[in-house]
């Protein structure tokens, strides 16, 4: 894997949500730096092309269908748009964008898709039972770690890009009223 260093133009949190230097969202959210740079350094060691035993591809559908599942068509759009640089089995593309695992053949893909929909809607069912769909599957180990960390991740990257949309909107909605206040 390659070591990344933090280029706070190209964090991709601050890109999906719109967030400007200068702005007091922006400005609140880098007060912790170690926790931007951190959440940077999670996803660009998440979607290293060299990550052993898990495809950059798959990894991707699986970020893709996780937050469509969790309705973050924002952040679903900007994985789909990293596909398009990968090549993409079709059938899978329109599993994870249509949210229809089932309709893939038994195989790895089917299994991710249906594990990932367990850990993102219904966690409890992410049981044992669940784990060793994986390996039948044909997943090692290592990514059935990989894939585990990678939900997790996206459960964290949908939950922080919403708070911060939200401050956003906050502000925005906050700022006119204060303008009349002031005048």
């Amino acid at each position: 894997m390659t070591t990344q260093t933090y280029d706070i133009g190209n964090d991709v949190i601050d890109q999906l949500v719109g967030l400007q230097p200068g702005s007091s969202t922006h400005a609140l959210r880098h007060q912790r730096e170690k926790v931007a740079v951190a959440t940077q350094g999670s996803y660009d060691t998440l979607f290293d092309p060299a990550l052993a035993d898990i495809g950059l591809d798959e990894r991707l559908l699986v970020a893709l269908y996780a937050c469509r599942l969790s309705g973050a068509s924002d952040l679903a759009g900007h994985y789909r748009e990293r596909l398009v640089s990968q090549a993409v089995d079709v059938q899978e593309l329109t599993a994870a964008s249509e949210g229809q695992p089932e309709q893939l053949p038994a195989g790895r893909m089917r299994a991710m898709l249906i594990y990932t929909r367990a850990l993102t809607q219904r966690p409890v069912e992410g049981d044992q039972e669940a784990l060793k769909s994986l390996p039948a599957a044909g997943i090692s180990t290592p990514a059935v770690v990989a894939l585990s960390q990678l939900i997790a991740f996206i459960s964290y990257q949908v939950r922080v890009v919403a708070g911060l949309k939200a401050m956003e909107l906050a502000t925005q909605s906050a700022t006119p009223s204060l303008s009349k206040e002031l005048a």
